[in-house]
């Protein structure tokens, strides 16, 4: 796998304000030809730098007006159950994000919901139903201030 330059980071920068740029366009903004852009694009993809190209969609145009984000308690610390809890969490398509966290929660999961009422029906129909949770807590999104899609990308990236 080849180190990351400084034309490299701003092509990663560039793709994630819009991966829908062409190859010309993305060229223009990196100070290099299409073919040479062409080349790192594919490369970046090939060493895993870029995973995949993604629509980023309003939550709030697709009904989705509630984003919580659930602190979970397993009911014991065991590999079984934390594999039990992950499978889980993959099949609910209202939970976007998923985390293994450490402090007095053992993950965290970003959800979007319709309102109180789907929240309400969620937290007891589907988490649940889930028996590996030993309990939750959740907070509520009043605002959001920022909420990029991207990560930053530095030079020295390895």
């Amino acid at each position: 796998m080849e180190k990351i330059d400084v034309i490299d980071t701003r092509l990663l920068r560039e793709l994630q304000k819009n991966a829908k740029l062409t190859t010309k366009e993305l060229g223009d903004r990196i100070n290099l030809s299409a073919s040479p852009t062409f080349e790192r694009q594919k490369r970046l993809e090939r060493e895993g730098y870029i995973t995949r190209y993604i629509a980023k969609v309003d939550h709030r145009k697709l009904g989705n007006n509630l984003v919580v984000f659930c602190n979970i308690r397993l009911k014991q610390h065991s590999k079984k159950l934390g594999e039990e809890f992950v499978a889980a969490m993959q099949k609910i398509q209202e939970v976007t994000e998923c985390y293994n966290t450490s402090g007095d929660f053992d993950y965290l999961i970003k959800i979007y919901l319709r309102n109180m009422e789907h929240y309400h029906d969620f937290v007891y129909n589907t988490l649940g139903v889930i028996d590996c949770i030993g309990s939750l807590h959740s907070v509520f999104v009043i605002a959001e201030e920022k909420a990029e899609a991207g990560i930053p990308v530095a030079l020295d990236a390895k």
